[in-house]
């Protein structure tokens, strides 16, 4: 009797064992698939998972090297195409009171960017701190003596195959030169270019927005005016229900060639640099930049402005942006103009009209 007792608790107890590690393993499987099981008395809760929020302007996780593209802002080579889809765009003075940007693509495909310019030596500067390919249509001499250490691609070597002419563009020849990135990652990794790199990203994104009204020294901001030169002024317009900044150039919107809207700027960071005219022996006005060092800035996003400091070390090294307590600055997940303005450039930054109610008037009257 005693051994049929036993034999039965056994059994009983390898019934118990099998039951809980079912049990056990459709827990697991709901943890596997995201979801939290809570026992609250006979009650059993499943909490779904909390959505990781992600970056929507670039992916963090990717280590893709960027592309960086010269682009021509003579204002006979208006409208442009293609910057809107990058996410981090330079805008530096050039020769003649003009600027040239430098838009920066990572992981898109965008179609037809142009049109393309020449480099100019100190564009190359922002072109190492993000361990970018650097894609140009010539350049000045100052500027091919750094390029044959870099890893670029050049309209006049590779026109008619990466790079291609628009001919129904009323416009100079020289404006109407373009590329694709399905062109220039084709050519690079024909070239085979390292296509990954160790950089981290030059700015911290925040995948919420950033509430700019807390950090020292905010002042709201709904128009910024930057005058580089008498022939050249970049402005941006607060469009508060987007959270965008509209640009404009020379009183002019600045569209793109083929969708026709208007560029926007989630974030707007802007500082200045001595600029002065080579002695190259040239006479063409061409500009070098005292951009190695330190100075002050400000960091406009969000319908906000704050004061920043920028440093770099060097040419290669990435440029630090820091708030004024020393801790460097988050940028909204959107896509950035970095504008290095002349030092006699007039930046004017405005915050919005205050609406004054009319005070009724007393009727003295009798």
């Amino acid at each position: 009797m005693k051994s049929k007792v036993g034999k039965f608790a056994i059994l009983f107890l390898i019934i118990v064992i099998i039951v809980a590690a079912i049990i056990l393993a459709v827990k697991m499987t709901k943890k596997e698939k995201g979801q939290d099981v809570i026992k609250e008395g006979n009650d059993t809760i499943i909490e779904q998972p909390k959505e990781i929020k992600k970056l929507k302007i670039v992916n963090e996780d990717s280590k893709t090297r960027p592309y960086a593209v010269m682009i021509n802002n003579n204002h006979a080579a208006w409208p442009q195409c293609g910057v809107q889809d990058a996410y981090l765009v330079y805008e530096i003075i050039a020769e003649g009171g003009i600027t040239r940007m430098m838009a920066l693509y990572k992981d898109q495909d965008t179609a037809k960017i142009g049109s393309i310019r020449s480099a100019r030596h100190y564009f190359l500067d922002y072109v190492n701190e993000n361990d970018a390919i650097f894609v140009h249509w010539g350049g000045s001499p100052q500027a091919y003596s750094k390029l044959s250490s870099m890893d670029h691609l050049d309209g006049i070597a590779l026109e008619g195959s990466v790079f291609f002419r628009d001919k129904t563009l009323n416009r100079a020849y020289e404006h109407t030169g373009f590329t694709s990135m399905e062109n220039v990652k084709e050519y690079a990794t024909k070239k085979g270019y390292t296509r990954d790199t160790n950089k981290d990203l030059l700015l911290n994104y925040s995948v919420d927005e950033i509430e700019m009204s807390n950090l020292d020294g905010a002042e709201k901001a709904t128009q910024v005016d930057l005058k580089y030169s008498n022939y050249h002024t970049t402005s941006y317009e607060y469009d508060e229900e987007n959270k965008v900044y509209k640009r404009s150039m020379s009183g002019k919107a600045n569209v793109d060639l083929v969708t026709g809207e208007q560029y926007t700027a989630k974030n707007i960071i802007i500082y200045k640099v001595k600029n002065y005219t080579l002695n190259d022996g040239e006479n063409k006005g061409r500009q070098d930049l005292d951009n190695i060092g330190s100075g002050s800035g400000y960091l406009v996003t969000g319908g906000y402005v704050v004061p920043i400091t920028w440093g770099k070390a060097s040419h290669s090294e990435q440029t630090v942006y820091k708030y004024t307590n020393g801790q460097e600055i988050k940028v909204n997940d959107g896509n950035t103009f970095i504008q290095i303005c002349p030092m006699d450039a007039e930046i004017t930054i405005t915050a919005p009209t205050p609406e004054v109610e009319n005070p009724e008037v007393e009727n003295k009257a009798e």
